[in-house]
């Protein structure tokens, strides 16, 4: 059964919550004081920057009016924000069930627990910067106003890493697959296809370019000091077939290497015996010491994903049955993956109410049956479930993820 501190099916009674914010923060009945937490001026530096932010919200409201309060359930938050040592959060699931707000609040509790903080978006269809009210996009680090610690947010953008890619093979003369083929000995034929102007090609994106970016940015936050602050890390994840192809796709570069290696190395011993013959030298390694190196990335990468002292899973859905299915099937591949998974958030959850309409009854009807499914669900039912409510309005803006980022993540 999945583990909630009540049944999924049994809610509290609906609760009017009043809320309002001014220039330094918001207060709301779940918690008595959170005026503080806009209250800072924090200017910290390392060895890649300095700055300092000052918030400056606009004078306006911000008010829920009502949310649905379902049972109490406890996310294990304490856990996840225990200890410096830099902790992964992906969270992934159905398009459209929120995973984008999840996230966004979860970034923002830990960064107002004292940990430095970076939020990734690897969706193509970036929504951080609606989620955050900020322009976040360019594919750099942007610095989030709001939080008492350092929160940084990067929407990845395909676009721009592929103009930096091809500026780069123009700058190197467009050598680099020529340089490889000749290190294989087959420099000639190299030749001959250059004459094809494969460089063209860049024009139109490969398939899984996105999940292949997104796999280099994780690459440097292993190895760049640029990112060595960030004691947590949250990924916003695209839906779900993207996300399991990048989760795979380390797997597949490295059996796709390996085959490569091989290959070389037989074609390296057959010229080499020619070579000999007629006195040519050896080739330069170069081309087979890059992957190599490519090789041991894409192995620290894949044991990154599955190690479950720094990396986990977090499966965000909606009671639909049609959606807990979808996370069911996404359950069983990130097990097959070995990626750590502990977590269910059930997204938009309808309150009870002593009078409803017909609509709502009906709905709410929908929601408790998937939410049994889950408990009957052999995929679902070990993980921690975490209900989250339906609000009134849309969840835009710091003082809006913190407020829903208390509810949920506790």
């Amino acid at each position: 059964m999945a583990s909630t501190s009540a049944s999924a099916t049994t809610f509290k009674s609906f609760e009017t919550m009043p809320i309002s914010s001014n220039n330094y923060g918001y207060s709301h009945s779940l918690r008595p004081n959170t005026n503080h937490f806009l209250k800072f001026k924090p200017s910290f530096s390392s060895n890649f920057l300095s700055l300092s932010v000052t918030r400056k919200l606009p004078r306006r409201k911000f008010q829920v009016e009502s949310i649905a309060a379902p049972t109490e359930s406890i996310s294990g938050f304490e856990e996840m924000v225990t200890g410096t040592q830099r902790k992964y959060y992906m969270l992934g699931g159905k398009g459209g069930v929120g995973k984008t707000s999840c996230a966004a609040s979860l970034a923002v509790k830990f960064a107002n627990n004292g940990h430095p903080t970076l939020v990734v978006s690897t969706d193509p269809a970036h929504s951080l910067s609606d989620s955050f009210a900020q322009d976040l996009t360019g594919g750099t680090l942007v610095a989030v106003e709001g939080p008492a610690s350092p929160l940084f947010a990067l929407e990845i953008n395909p676009e721009k890493a592929r103009e930096d890619f091809r500026s780069v093979s123009q700058s190197n003369g467009g050598t680099g697959v020529k340089d490889f083929m000749d290190g294989m000995g087959l420099g000639l034929i190299a030749d001959q296809l250059g004459e094809l102007k494969l460089g063209e090609l860049l024009d139109t994106p490969p398939p899984g370019l996105d999940e292949a970016i997104a796999i280099s940015k994780v690459i440097q936050f292993l190895e760049s000091q640029e990112y060595n602050m960030f004691t947590r890390i949250v990924f916003d994840t695209a839906p779900t077939g993207h996300t399991l192809r990048l989760l795979s796709l380390p797997d597949f570069l490295d059996a796709s290497i390996g085959k490569i290696l091989k290959l070389k190395q037989k074609i390296s011993s057959a010229t080499s015996a020619i070579k000999s013959v007629f006195g040519q030298g050896e080739n330069k390694p170069d081309a087979t010491d890059k992957l190599e190196k490519l090789r041991e990335r894409m192995i620290k990468v894949r044991e990154l994903f599955r190690d479950t002292s720094s990396t986990e899973f977090v499966i965000v859905t909606i009671p639909t049955v049609m959606a807990i299915s979808e996370s069911s099937r996404l359950c069983a591949s990130l097990k097959k993956e070995s990626v750590p998974v502990k977590r269910l958030v059930v997204n938009q959850i309808l309150p009870q109410s002593a009078s409803d309409c017909k609509f709502c009854a009906m709905k709410r009807k929908d929601q408790t049956r998937a939410l049994s499914t889950i408990e009957n669900d052999p995929e679902l039912c070990e993980l921690t479930m975490i209900q989250a409510p339906l609000v009134d309005v849309e969840i835009r803006g710091v003082p809006a993820l913190q407020f829903l980022g208390d509810i949920v993540w506790k």
